[in-house]
């Protein structure tokens, strides 16, 4: 393995999913402005919209996931050109 190209700055950080409330702790070394207290232990936080626990392939369940009213402005767009 090369040397000198991995970051140095690897810690634990809470992901929390936004659409049910799922938080996993991972190592990683993005850089956080929020934190969360979990059992005493006071982690970085990464809100993210969608993980294993709510994405439709690990859940078996089709779940719309609309973001800012995507879907919506792109029935708008192409409302005209359908049959």
């Amino acid at each position: 393995m090369k040397k000198g190209i991995h970051p140095e700055s690897y810690r634990l950080v809470a992901f929390k999913d936004m659409s049910n409330e799922h938080v996993f702790i991972t190592r990683s070394c993005v850089n956080t402005r929020e934190t969360i207290d979990i059992e005493g232990v006071t982690y970085p936080l990464v809100k993210v919209e969608i993980s294993n626990t709510s994405h439709p392939f690990y859940t078996g369940k089709m779940k719309l996931v609309d973001t800012a009213g995507r879907v919506d402005k792109f029935y708008q767009r192409y409302k005209s050109r359908q049959k």
